[in-house]
């Protein structure tokens, strides 16, 4: 009879455990409603690599032209020429990007001086015509060959990581005029995230090795840690640094595995990294072993069937691009950078040539979850739909490899078989409880039978 019970509570217990989740858990719940079935939005900002420098040699991409000769010098028609190289494990400096060094480069569109400019400035040109490939970038080169390579994204101003990363966040890189602040200037210009707020629309800010000692008041005493400032921008505006709701929002990047394991990530989180950053001198190895981490990890979580990940680099870095990018403005764009989305809903193996920019990521948030434009510049963006299929089903989590080949992905969803585990060992535990008291309640019974008359 006792047996029988406690046969029945297991059972129950287990398809308790079941229609609770932990074998096959839904989707964690949305924070709002949405236009598509996109209910978090993961966007990572990597550093300083040009499209051509990573993908340009990416079948079916718009890569590096045959036959492409960069004149060592362009004023001098017998002029040297430099032909793009393969960079494998030569070691790499760190490039001149500043907007001088972008309107040297771009020549009036003409995309000859990359090499001179950076000669003028004594550094090494001939680096500039270096990419990478498969051998150095395989895990970057399977993700495009599962999901989406974007070939027509630009970073979305002709300087650096300041102005990009503003655009990334307001739509525009305000520049204060004399006699004016910086901290005066933001402090009525409206982000995202301002927006999201208004709108009780979950965000958060992940920050790897986050300081949040560090904000604009102090940056110049921090040395290169002060660079966090240029890195997430919102620590430029004071209200998001004195404000406990709103800096409450920006944490450390190991809050994002937290929140995943948690089943509370938010609508939209920004991703910006400190020592993995693929900034040059490092190699992009490091950077990309990090962007592994942080989309399986995604994959593993109950948010997978409804999340995009977005994968950016903020500006050129020195390095050659063929494309002339599009003068849309005063400050834009700047060159091609790589762009990748990995979602259940991308398209597989596709070449988005969708002219975008950083303020397209903008335009899906603001199309998705229903909140207003920032700037005209993100209202007039493309946005990224482009690169989804939402007919299709939600495709399963596919763990690839970190060699070259799509062939070696591992077409199995880890949730199934994490929550499964869990499940299976919630139940061999419930039996050995169960049996442990089976047995202590046996020596009981027993007794009771001998004392009978």
């Amino acid at each position: 009879m006792i047996r029988h019970k406690f046969l029945a509570i297991v059972l129950a217990v287990f398809l308790g455990t079941s229609q609770l989740g932990l074998v096959n858990p839904p989707s964690a719940p949305s924070s709002s409603l949405t236009t598509t079935p996109i209910k978090h939005l993961v966007v990572l900002m990597q550093e300083n690599h040009t499209f051509d420098n990573y993908f340009g040699t990416y079948p079916g991409a718009n890569g590096i032209p045959t036959g492409t000769k960069m004149p060592v010098d362009p004023t001098n028609p017998f002029s040297a020429v430099v032909t793009p190289w393969h960079i494998g494990n030569t070691t790499i400096t760190d490039l001149s990007h500043s907007a001088p060094t972008f309107l040297a480069q771009y020549d009036s569109g003409k995309m000859d001086g990359f090499i001179s400019a950076l000669n003028n400035l004594n550094q090494n040109g001939k680096l500039s015509m270096g990419y990478y490939d498969y051998n150095d970038i395989p895990y970057y080169w399977n993700l495009a060959a599962n999901y989406v390579l974007f070939d027509n994204l630009f970073s979305s101003a002709k300087n650096g990581s300041a102005a990009n990363h503003m655009y990334w966040i307001a739509g525009v890189s305000p520049t204060p005029k004399h006699g004016q602040t910086l901290s005066g200037l933001l402090a009525n210009l409206p982000t995202i995230f301002d927006h999201l707020q208004a709108a009780g629309i979950s965000w958060k800010f992940y920050v790897e090795n986050y300081n949040q000692n560090i904000n604009f008041r102090n940056m110049a005493s921090q040395g290169n840690k002060g660079s966090q400032v240029i890195w997430v921008p919102l620590l430029n505006f004071d209200r998001f640094i004195d404000d406990p709701t709103l800096s409450s929002h920006i944490v450390d990047l190991s809050q994002y595995y937290v929140d995943l394991s948690k089943g509370t990530l938010p609508a939209v989180s920004y991703i910006v990294p400190s020592g993995t950053s693929e900034h040059p001198p490092e190699y992009p190895a490091t950077g990309e072993r990090q962007v592994k981490n942080l989309i399986q990890e995604l994959m593993r979580s109950t948010s997978w069937n409804s999340s995009a990940f977005m994968l950016l680099y903020d500006d050129w870095g020195g390095w050659y691009d063929h494309v002339a990018p599009p003068q849309v403005d005063a400050s834009g764009y700047g060159l091609r950078v790589p762009g990748l989305l990995v979602s259940p809903f991308a398209k597989t193996g596709f070449i988005d040539n969708t002219q975008l920019d950083f303020t397209s990521v903008l335009k899906f948030i603001e199309s998705n979850w229903n909140v207003a434009p920032l700037s005209t510049r993100d209202a007039a963006a493309n946005n990224i739909t482009s690169a989804f299929d939402f007919n299709q089903a939600p495709r399963p989590a596919v763990f690839l490899s970190s060699t070259w080949g799509p062939a070696v992905a591992i077409k199995k969803s880890p949730t199934t078989i994490i929550y499964t585990s869990y499940g299976l060992a919630f139940l061999v535990s419930i039996l050995v409880f169960g049996f442990a008291l089976l047995k202590q309640r046996r020596p009981r019974v027993q007794t009771q039978e001998k004392a009978a008359p």
